[in-house]
C-alpha cells in the first residue's frame, strides 16, 4: 500500500461520500429484487408511459399512464425496429415529440448495426442516461466492494467517440460511452487513464497506440474496462509488436509512433509527458518476458471487465492466460438500446436482472416463430429455460425484441439471475438441428482444450453438400507441417463434432441418421482473418468495440463471402 501516492489516497477519501451514496442505491436495487420484481416491474411500465405520454406514438398506440400489463399488451405487438424506425426518423429530424415526452430531453443517438445492413439510430435521453449511469455506477461499487485496493488506482476504460455526425438539427450519433466519459464529474474523470478527447481519434491504429502509449505509462492502474475481451488480447499483442516505439515515447515524452490531429496533440500534452523510469521498468519488462506482459507491466491490476457470455466467452481461456488468471467481472448483459442485468459475482456471466431501468417481457424461444407467442413477465421465468428478452425503455422503444437470447439460471429473491446465450440471428438449421452460438462456442473450447490446442478466432457455417454439414473456419497460431497438418484438422473437426453431438440432441439425431455429415476444417492464417474482421466492421457502421465476431454465421455462402470480404480468389 506504501507504493501508492498520497495523492490517490487522499481522492479515495475525497470518494468516500460518493461511494456510501453508490452502495445505498445498489442496496435499494437488490431488496427490490429480492422482495417483489413483480411491483417493481409494473411501476417502471406505468413510470415510462407517463415520461412519453405527450408523444405521438403514445397517442398513435392510445398508450395511457395508468393502463395495465394486459392492456399495453393488447395495443402494442412484440417488435422489432421497423415499429419506431418512422417515429425516430422525425426525431432525428428535429421533431422530438414524434417519441418523446417534453421532460425527456433527447442528449444524443447511439448508432448500432443490429441484425441487418442498415445502421439504426437509438435516442439517449437524459432518462435513459440517468438510468444507464445508475447501472455502470452499480456495478462499479459491487466491484470496488469485492477489490477495495481499486479505490486508490486508476482505471483504463475504452470508450469511443459519441459525435461520429450529426443528424438535421445537429444532434451528436455515435456511441453513448464516449457521452458519458465526456459528461464526466472532473474528479471522477481524474480515475480515468485515458483522456475523453481519445475517443475522437478517428484512425484506429493512431487511436490503439495512443491508448497503449497512455496506459504503460501509468504504474497505477488497477482496472482495465472494455466490452469485447477480444480487444484487449489485440492491445496485448499490439503493445508486443510496437514495443520499442511505445517505450522510446514514454521516455522521451509525446508521440512519435503515429500521426495524431495539432488539436488532440495539444489537449494530450500534460498526459503524455516523459517517464525516464518508467520507459526502464518497462524495458525490463520486454527483455525478461520477450513482450511486455500485462501483469508485469500493471502489477497492482486487480479486475478486467468485460462480457463473458456467448461468443465473448471464446475468449475468456486465453485473457485468463494472458493475464495470469486475474479476475474477470462481466460486464452484465447490455447494449444501445439498454442495460439488462447486472452481474454480482467475479468470473460469472450472469446477472440479475436490473428491473428499475426498463419494463421487461420473455418470449419462449420455442414461441419465436408463432403468430402469436406467449410473452412472460420476469418474474414468471422458469430456471434453465431460455427467452428472447424484450424491452421498453425511457428512449421509446416498445416491447423491441433485441434478438438476445438468454437462459435463466436461477433467481435472486423474486428476481431472474440471466445469463447471455447468444443472438437470435445467430442460429443455424440445415435439417431441424437448430444450432445456437453458444453451442458452437462451447463445442470448439472444449475440443481444443482436448486436443491441446488454442484458437484465436473461429466461425463455423453451413456447407451445401452430399450429405449437407458444417464447414469450421479457424485461425490457427500453431500452423502445422504438412503432411501433419491434414490429420490434426481431421481430428479437431471430429472432436468438435462429438462436443456438439453432446450439446444438441438434434444435431446429435440428425448426425446418427446420417441427414448431417460431419465438420469440416479449414485453417486460415491470420492476416486474412484481420482483413475479414475489418470488412465486416466497415460494413456495418459501427465501432470497434461494438464489433462481435460471429462464431456461427448460417448463411451457406459464407466461405464465399469470407474470401470475397478477404479479397481472395479461390482457398
Amino acid at each position: 500500500m506504501s507504493r501508492i501516492p498520497l495523492a490517490y489516497k487522499i481522492r479515495a477519501l475525497a470518494g468516500t461520500p460518493l461511494r456510501r451514496r453508490m452502495r445505498r442505491v445498489r442496496s435499494e436495487f437488490l431488496a427490490a429484487a429480492k422482495s417483489d420484481c413483480r411491483g417493481s416491474q409494473n411501476a417502471v411500465l406505468n413510470d415510462l408511459l407517463r415520461l412519453n405520454g405527450q408523444s405521438a406514438f403514445s397517442k398513435d398506440y392510445r398508450l395511457t399512464a395508468e393502463m395495465t400489463v394486459e392492456e399495453f399488451r393488447s395495443r402494442i405487438p412484440v417488435a422489432g425496429y421497423e415499429l419506431v424506425r418512422p417515429y425516430v426518423n422525425r426525431v432525428a429530424a428535429g421533431e422530438h415529440s414524434a417519441l418523446l415526452g417534453s421532460l425527456n430531453k433527447l442528449l444524443m443517438f447511439a448508432v448500432t448495426s443490429g441484425t441487418t445492413a442498415e445502421s439504426k439510430l437509438i435516442p439517449v435521453t437524459s432518462r435513459f442516461l440517468d438510468d444507464y449511469r445508475r447501472g455502470w455506477q452499480m456495478w462499479g461499487i459491487g466491484t470496488y466492494s469485492e477489490h477495495a485496493l481499486l479505490q486508490k488506482l486508476n482505471i483504463l476504460q475504452i470508450s469511443s467517440s459519441h459525435r461520429k455526425f450529426t443528424t438535421a438539427d445537429g444532434t451528436p450519433c455515435g456511441n453513448i460511452s464516449g457521452l458519458v466519459a465526456a459528461m464526466q464529474n472532473p474528479i471522477v474523470r481524474t480515475l480515468y487513464t485515458i483522456p475523453a478527447i481519445v475517443a475522437e481519434i478517428s484512425d484506429p491504429e493512431a487511436r490503439r497506440y495512443t491508448i497503449l502509449r497512455l496506459a504503460l505509462a501509468d504504474q497505477y492502474l488497477g482496472m482495465q474496462i472494455t466490452a469485447n475481451p477480444s480487444t484487449l488480447l489485440q492491445l496485448a499483442e499490439y503493445a508486443s509488436t510496437r514495443a520499442a516505439d511505445l517505450i522510446r515515447d514514454i521516455r522521451d515524452g509525446g508521440v512519435r509512433g503515429c500521426e495524431l490531429p495539432d488539436a488532440i496533440q495539444r489537449s494530450l500534452r500534460r498526459a503524455l509527458k516523459p517517464h525516464p523510469q518508467r520507459a526502464a521498468f518497462l524495458q525490463d519488462v520486454l527483455d525478461q518476458n520477450g513482450f511486455l506482459r500485462p501483469c508485469a507491466c500493471w502489477p497492482m491490476l486487480e479486475v478486467l471487465g468485460v462480457w463473458c457470455g456467448g461468443s465473448a466467452a471464446a475468449y475468456i481461456p486465453r485473457l485468463k492466460e494472458l493475464f495470469d488468471n486475474i479476475a474477470i467481472r462481466d460486464h452484465g448483459l447490455h447494449a444501445s438500446e439498454g442495460r439488462m442485468t447486472l452481474p454480482l459475482e467475479d468470473n460469472s456471466a450472469a446477472g440479475v436482472l436490473e428491473i428499475q431501468m426498463h419494463f421487461f417481457e420473455f418470449m419462449p424461444v420455442r414461441e419465436s416463430e408463432s403468430p402469436c407467442p406467449v410473452v412472460l413477465a420476469a418474474h414468471e421465468l422458469q430456471d434453465g429455460h431460455e427467452y428472447f428478452i424484450l424491452l421498453t425503455t425511457s428512449s421509446g422503444l416498445y416491447r423491441y425484441n433485441i434478438q438476445d437470447v438468454v437462459r435463466c439460471v436461477g433467481f435472486y429473491g423474486t428476481t431472474p439471475l440471466l445469463e447471455f446465450r447468444h443472438k437470435g440471428a445467430h442460429m443455424s438449421s440445415i435439417t431441424g438441428e437448430k444450432i445456437a452460438e453458444s453451442q458452437v462456442v462451447e463445442s470448439v473450447q472444449a475440443a481444443g482444450q482436448s486436443l491441446g490446442h488454442s484458437f484465436r478466432l473461429f466461425t463455423l457455417t453451413p456447407t451445401w453438400s452430399e450429405p449437407p454439414g458444417y464447414t469450421l473456419f479457424v485461425d490457427w497460431n500453431e500452423r502445422p507441417a504438412e503432411p501433419e497438418s491434414g490429420r490434426r484438422l481431421v481430428d479437431l473437426g471430429d472432436a468438435v463434432d462429438r462436443e456438439l453431438r453432446q450439446r444438441n440432441m438434434e444435431y446429435d439425431e440428425k448426425r446418427g441418421t446420417g441427414r448431417l455429415g460431419g465438420i469440416n476444417v479449414v485453417a486460415m492464417d491470420s492476416c486474412t482473418w484481420q482483413r475479414f474482421t475489418s470488412a465486416r466492421q466497415s460494413r456495418s457502421g459501427g465501432s470497434a468495440e461494438q464489433y462481435k465476431h460471429p462464431c456461427l454465421m448460417p448463411d451457406p455462402r459464407f466461405e464465399n463471402l469470407f474470401l470475397k470480404a478477404c479479397g481472395i480468389d479461390s482457398p
